[in-house]
């Protein structure tokens, strides 16, 4: 059975599914208090998915499963069909996922101590005791929000990766959130994220773009004085990504106010992809980014753009546009069969909510974005790690070029 016509059984039991008038039905939404018009007859219906897709979506198949209950004078019902509920599966190497989960801790610490070895330490100027190496501050900053922890009870792991040899000098926590204030950190994380994605260009071809948004516990107050009161909102931020959809690494990233649209930011995270040494083959995303730049960006290095029409789209002026729309109109299934792929990014953003987190802790804008930026590294070291035994990848940063 399709997903979606599992679905459709389940929300097929919901009490507020009523018919209207002739075929036309109400769903209710599984999501919100709102719901869907659907009209059997000609298997349509107002959702998203089937504006998308073109096929019959979960609410179709609800009331579908809806009218094959049959309701007798006597008020006893009889149900004409039955359907066994599947799931699908997809294989796994059991073995090599539990190696690199077990192993992942070391292995990572081992992988950022050769990315911080490209790390430049600026010149000291002046007297007094030297800086603490910037290699050192980038280990402690990633350490830390790799052990998901506060900097103060972080700092047990930063030591004992100072005994191990990962490090010269352990920063302290207050040298971690000192550090974790200043702007210049910024490049040197996406330089080096850019750099821990490099070792996968040889398998990924495919890649994903979306946003999403990491919660803060910052609050903007302002008085309005069309009400006349105090208002309160609470701040987040937006990190656009750029990911691979075979391993979920990220190949670019850019970390904005959460208000920030999303269509400008695809032609520079494309730019960067591509620069990295990546050959991409597809990008797909989703119809908040569907522009001609953005089309146009994705077709200069030489990849196909999956990008679905908006209900109002029209057939655009530049090659590019025309030939996607027609696609697109004529050859749906197999549009969605590569579009499909944008699912990863939802997957990626996933994982690194999961594991490391969905809230930041740090206070001031800058820092928020520095550790988002960890974030990433953190996800794509783990990254790095499953491709070791799953795909028997070797990553190599010691011909990395050096970060200032």
């Amino acid at each position: 059975m399709d997903v979606r016509e599992e679905r459709g059984r389940l929300l097929a039991q919901n009490k507020r599914l009523k018919h209207v008038d002739g075929a036309v039905w109400f769903c209710p939404s599984q999501t919100n208090a709102g719901g869907y018009i659907v009209n059997v007859e000609a298997q349509t219906c107002t959702c998203l998915d089937h504006e998308t897709r073109a096929c019959k979506c979960k609410h179709i198949f609800a009331v579908e499963y809806f009218q094959i209950v049959e309701v007798q004078a006597d008020g006893s019902a009889t149900v004409t069909e039955s359907v066994k509920v599947t799931r699908k599966t997809y294989p796994q190497d059991w073995p090599a996922y539990n190696r690199a989960q077990c192993e992942e801790k070391a292995i990572v610490q081992a992988l950022l101590r050769d990315l911080c070895a490209n790390v430049a330490s600026p010149p000291h100027e002046g007297r007094g005791p030297k800086p603490l190496p910037m290699a050192d501050i980038i280990y402690g900053c990633v350490t830390k929000v790799y052990s998901t922890v506060s900097g103060r009870r972080a700092t047990t792991d930063i030591r004992e990766c100072e005994d191990r040899g990962m490090m010269h000098r352990a920063p302290s926590y207050n040298a971690i959130f000192k550090y974790m204030h200043r702007e210049e950190l910024t490049p040197i994380l996406k330089a080096l994220i850019e750099q821990s994605a490099a070792p996968l260009a040889c398998v990924e071809s495919k890649f994903a773009v979306d946003s999403t948004g990491f919660s803060t516990n910052v609050y903007r107050c302002w008085f309005d004085a069309k009400y006349g009161r105090d208002m309160r909102e609470h701040t987040w931020l937006k990190a656009h990504v750029m990911t691979g959809c075979l391993t979920n690494v990220v190949t670019a990233v850019e970390v904005t106010e959460g208000t920030v649209n999303d269509c400008p930011e695809l032609p520079g995270l494309v730019k960067t992809t591509a620069a990295n040494g990546f050959s991409m083959a597809e990008v797909s995303a989703d119809k908040a980014y569907l522009s001609h730049a953005n089309l146009a960006a994705i077709t200069a290095t030489g990849a196909a753009p999956f990008i679905p029409f908006k209900s109002n789209s029209v057939d655009g002026a530049s090659e590019t546009w025309h030939r996607l729309f027609h696609f697109y109109s004529f050859k749906r299934s197999e549009f969605l069969a590569h579009y499909h792929q944008r699912s990863n990014v939802e997957t990626t953003m996933s994982m690194i909510k999961r594991k490391f987190g969905g809230s930041l802790r740090s206070k001031l804008y800058t820092s928020q974005v520095n550790e988002v930026l960890c974030k990433v590294l953190c996800h794509n070291l783990a990254v790095l790690v499953s491709s070791i035994f799953e795909l028997g990848i070797d990553p190599q940063f010691g011909a990395m070029k050096e970060v200032a």
